[in-house]
């Protein structure tokens, strides 16, 4: 058996909650891009409508695997499936440099932010990278504010999501099968931080690209908070489940108080073009463990479509029990063959 450490998913990282509320009382920025494995939780503040907000510019690149698979990654030779996490706050403005190390025509397109029609990452308004290109998408977001009529405007803050919208066709269809994908998050000032963060996509048959019992395990110590971003691309119905915790099905996925209204769920339908995002504080009643995420449509779960969070001990060792769990995941049959990405 496999050391569980060396199956540890690239989606997640342990985030220091003394050095964010330090940076937050200093009013310090931290970049707005977070990579896949780490980097620090922005603590800019939210704007409302009108003001000038903060911009930042970052460069990621699209890059071929030896598979044939396709990822984003924020420098060279880093690409991952799913791509690296993206951060902003309400009224500020992200500049991607998206630089196509590829032979093939891609893009990226938001869920949730604004752009024109020239960040739009779609061929129906010209909007891509071809081979070899370099090209700059521009997104700004926008807090909640009144319009006309006495009537109040969503902001921009959620749990979204990016991919590719022009590799294979005008919809990106081969570049989302691929794997060019990954979370975009804005936050509302005032939301709470993660201390580790995970992105799950189901993309048809697969989570993130892969299979059971291939799907990288994600990881928590007991006690502390974790912020999954689930994401949906694909043909296929399905739905998210997470063994042991539960969160609100709202915004943040976190209660306001003990009359919010929010019902509390821990399955939810995850279908293509879809994203939410919630927290939990691994272990939180029930303990330690090795605790399973997957869809509930029953033959996609003995399919593959199955993978672990697994949550050690508050000192980060393996609790009772895990090794024997782990093992039975890796040795379990879940459904023949199928191809795994990276």
């Amino acid at each position: 058996m496999t050391d569980p450490r060396a199956q540890i998913g690239t989606t997640g990282k342990r985030l220091s909650r003394r050095s964010m509320l330090a940076g937050a009382a200093a009013g310090v920025v931290a970049p707005a891009a977070i990579a896949s494995l780490g980097g620090s939780a922005a603590t800019a503040q939210g704007n409302s409508k009108g003001d000038s907000g903060k911009t930042r510019r970052i460069t990621m690149y699209a890059e071929e695997f030896p598979d044939g698979n396709v990822g984003y990654g924020l420098a060279p030779g880093k690409a991952s499936i799913p791509g690296p996490i993206l951060e902003i706050w309400e009224g500020d403005t992200l500049e991607i440099d998206l630089v196509n190390n590829t032979d093939r025509r891609l893009s990226i397109h938001p869920h949730g932010v604004n752009y024109s029609v020239d960040s739009d990452g779609s061929p129906l308004n010209d909007s891509f990278n071809e081979p070899g290109e370099t090209r700059t998408y521009i997104w700004s977001t926008t807090a909640p504010y009144k319009a006309s009529g006495n009537m109040w405007m969503p902001g921009s803050a959620g749990y979204w999501h990016y991919h590719d919208h022009a590799l294979g066709g005008a919809h990106g269809t081969e570049g989302l099968r691929k794997g060019l994908y990954g979370a975009l998050i804005v936050r509302r000032k005032g939301d709470i931080l993660p201390e580790r963060q995970h992105t799950v996509v189901f993309n048809d048959m697969t989570i993130n690209n892969k299979v059971a019992p291939h799907v990288p395990i994600l990881e928590a110590n007991l006690g502390e908070r974790v912020e999954f971003i689930a994401i949906g691309h694909g043909n296929t119905f399905h739905t998210f489940h997470l063994h042991a915790h539960r969160w609100a099905n709202n915004r943040t996925g976190i209660l306001e108080g003990p009359k919010d209204p929010s019902q509390v769920v821990d399955n939810r339908d995850l279908n293509p073009g879809d994203s939410f995002g919630f927290q939990v504080i691994a272990g939180e009643g029930v303990g330690p463990g090795v605790w399973m995420y997957h869809c509930h449509v029953q033959f996609h779960s003995d399919g593959g479509m199955a993978g672990i969070f697994l949550v050690r001990n508050e000192d980060g060792s393996l609790p009772d029990g895990a090794q024997a769990a782990l093992d039975r995941y890796h040795g379990h049959e879940h459904g023949g063959d199928h191809p795994h990405g990276h």
